[in-house]
């Protein structure tokens, strides 16, 4: 069982590993039926893989039939998707599906709108590890639904030396050493920064990539000026869908966003059964 079957079933039983006290009783034997999920407001769709594998894990002679793809844009009103099988399979598969579809097509949906904000500039948008404990790979997706990239996935595949680090290690200059002793020639060592100074003993240290850190925009432009080029310019927190095209006109490279993961609100969506 591969990590999204995992949480598929934990979701499934978290719901109705119990049982399913209502629709059993009214429906105690087999019955075949069929199902649609609406749009009630606009959306970017995501989850369409999950939401498949959800009704298929329940009932696996279920059909599903998705008229949209995840990354297109659905409008209040159109059909999502169809399902057909067992009545009862379908209620218990209802809740869960909704769930996984509603919340990554929530975060589908908030990054297009950022993406949008961000068109014409050259910075790239990233999430943050800031996801909902578990679903990481299905809202790293999302984000991809979205228009926007990933930053790094976990801790294990990128290395990014954050402040408690530096208070660890003792200066900028020990920790990034630090890494170097430990790691690949070829993995690029991110230092997060918040002062100019900082950002000096980053350059001076050999980052390849310098995290601006709650910066003003007044600092951030310094920041790229100071290091014209000599890494990559990521600049992080505050970042909002107003704040976007000024941050970007700084001249970073990338964006980071936690609020694409911990501020998006799922979708309105609903599921008739016929």
């Amino acid at each position: 069982m591969d990590m999204i079957q995992q949480i598929i079933a934990l979701a499934l039983f978290e719901d109705s590993g119990l049982g399913d006290i209502t629709s059993e009783s009214i429906l105690p034997e087999p019955r075949k039926g069929h199902g649609v999920i609406v749009a009630k407001q606009d959306c970017i769709l995501a989850g369409t893989d999950v939401v498949r594998k959800t009704f298929k894990m329940v009932d696996p002679e279920a059909t599903v039939r998705f008229f949209f793809q995840d990354g297109d844009a659905v409008f209040r009103g159109e059909d999502v998707l169809s399902v057909e099988g067992d009545l009862l399979c379908l209620l218990k598969a209802e809740r869960v599906a909704l769930n996984f579809l509603q919340r990554l097509s929530g975060i589908a949906t908030l990054t297009r709108e950022y993406v949008a904000a961000l068109k014409g500039a050259s910075a790239r948008l990233t999430d943050t590890r800031k996801t909902t404990p578990g679903w990481r790979h299905l809202e790293k997706e999302a984000v991809r639904s979205g228009g926007g990239h990933n930053h790094r996935f976990s801790l294990y595949d990128g290395i990014l030396i954050k402040d408690n680090h530096i208070a660890v290690a003792g200066s900028i200059s020990a920790a990034v050493q630090a890494v170097k002793n430990r790691t690949s020639h070829l993995m690029k060592i991110e230092v997060e920064v918040s002062t100019m100074d900082q950002v000096d003993q980053a350059l001076a240290a050999g980052a390849d990539v310098i995290m601006l850190d709650n910066m003003s925009i007044k600092e951030m432009a310094a920041a790229v000026t100071r290091i014209h080029g000599r890494a990559l310019v990521e600049a992080s927190g505050n970042v909002s869908v107003e704040t976007l095209k000024e941050i970007a006109d700084t001249g970073v490279d990338v964006i980071s966003c936690g609020a694409l993961t911990h501020q998006a609100r799922s979708v309105d969506l609903s599921m008739r059964l016929f």
